[in-house]
């Protein structure tokens, strides 16, 4: 196990060695590790259960005007097809609809995903995704004013603005591939850790016709660990790398996890984390699990200059929910009585 765990620790070291700078570009929630198809398509089935299902939202910026919109939801499950005892495949679909600023410029995205699953050991598994999407772009030019349109002493907004598009929108092919490693213990001791690379293809995005401007490849390395500390308490701790050309971010994190009630059927449990975003925003999360129902909530407070612009309105909320089901075992056919 211990080989496992430094050859992936050498793998990160690595990867952050050859990337650095700072913030990010593509669609991305504060509580990565809630939204997992939009992180690694390797994640695609790892979870304990049949089916999961997750839906998030995030609403940011809408103080200052140019609000900036998320919404994610997905399905993935374990297939039941071509397992063995060292092996398992995983399937899901994700759909992402973001929406930003005056010109409403939003992006669609409907995303299918498999996994294929070794089981190295008992406690080491390694698992390679990939991720196949059609996404549409486009923007509103009706609430946009422009400098032409401005003559020095009034604005006319019937005065043509001088831009010439080719077109208000556009589609094309989203690709992306991952690997994730996990090490666990037991049910509530583990972790997980991946690489992720989007975009993989570098579609074309540009509403000129001719211009060869590509969506670049958003690379991102995170980790997931979760360690059982008493019978009733837990902490999970977590952290998310992410860089998109001269762009990048680092969120990291922890959380409390304490345990109200472990009886089948009545498991109850309250999250209480913190995390940080090198943007410059805090990040208090709360959670509740009730019988396999997970909602959670979270709000980055932003503490960098740009609070003073936005008169100390900061951040903006996030909210997951999950539900996962979880087959019952067919019990082994055996004797009542011997047959004597």
């Amino acid at each position: 196990m211990r080989k496992y765990i430094l050859y992936s620790l050498l793998c990160i070291g690595i990867f952050f060695g050859i990337n650095t700078s700072s913030k990010a570009q593509d669609l991305h929630y504060s509580q990565f590790y809630n939204s997992p198809l939009n992180i690694n398509p390797a994640l695609t089935g790892m979870f304990n259960g049949d089916h999961r299902f997750t839906g998030s939202l995030r609403d940011q910026w809408r103080h200052v005007g140019v609000p900036w919109f998320t919404f994610s939801g997905a399905y993935d499950q374990k297939l039941h097809i071509g397992v063995t005892e060292n092996s398992f495949w995983s399937a899901g679909a994700n759909f992402n609809y973001d929406s930003q600023g005056d010109s409403r410029i939003q992006l669609a995205t409907l995303n299918v995903s498999g996994s294929y699953t070794r089981i190295l050991n008992k406690s080491n598994l390694l698992t390679g995704g990939l991720l196949l999407g059609y996404s549409n772009r486009g923007f509103s030019q009706s609430d946009l004013t422009w400098d032409k349109q401005w003559d020095g002493n009034t604005f006319d907004p019937s005065t043509s603005n001088g831009e010439d598009f080719d077109a208000t929108t556009l589609s094309f092919l989203e690709s992306s591939i991952g690997v994730n490693y996990r090490w666990q213990k037991t049910n509530r001791t583990k972790l997980d850790v991946g690489l992720g690379v989007f975009h993989l293809l570098e579609p074309s995005v540009s509403f000129y016709d001719g211009d060869t401007e590509k969506l670049p490849r958003r690379y991102n390395v995170m980790g997931v660990g979760n360690i059982q500390l008493l019978d009733d308490i837990d902490l999970q701790m977590h952290g998310l790398y992410q860089r998109q050309e001269q762009y990048d971010q680092f969120v990291i994190g922890a959380i409390g996890k304490f345990y109200l009630n472990q009886k089948r059927g009545k498991e109850t449990q309250i999250h209480l984390g913190l995390g940080y975003r090198t943007a410059g925003s805090l990040i208090p999360t709360f959670a509740v699990d009730f019988r396999g129902i997970y909602a959670s909530f979270s709000y980055d407070v932003d503490i960098s200059n740009f609070n003073d612009i936005a008169d100390n309105s900061k951040g903006g909320p996030e909210f997951h929910v999950r539900y996962i089901i979880k087959h019952v075992k067919q019990m082994k056919k055996f004797k009542v009585c011997p047959i004597y």
